[in-house]
């Protein structure tokens, strides 16, 4: 199975790097291979044609900004979801993995 790329979208990109950490730790201990980054709200349409990433997932801290992101993202085709608030604040890696793999399956 090929990498598949996961981008997190935070204010900054610097509150999920916690949550990148559990994540990497909650694929690796699975066996499963993923490239899982963080990136700040500015950077989004740069990174979707940079990195061009299977799924995004919003940080619940700008979810008010979930529409213009998602205009973003189906431009290229990428599912994206806002990340479950209490999964976030408790940097539940595991949880956020399964939410992404869901996307992935689902689309």
């Amino acid at each position: 199975m090929a990498t598949k790329r996961v981008m997190l979208v935070c204010a900054a990109g610097m509150s999920t790097s916690l949550l990148v950490a559990n994540m990497k730790k909650s694929a690796a201990n699975q066996g499963k291979d993923y490239e899982i980054f963080a990136v700040a709200l500015s950077d989004v349409a740069g990174k979707l044609n940079d990195t061009q990433p299977d799924v995004v997932l919003l940080g619940p801290q700008v979810s008010y900004l979930k529409d213009e992101v998602k205009n973003q993202t189906d431009i290229h085709k990428i599912p994206m979801a806002v990340m479950n608030m209490i999964d976030y604040g408790t940097m539940n890696g595991d949880n956020i993995l399964k939410m992404a793999e869901t996307l992935l399956k689902d689309n």
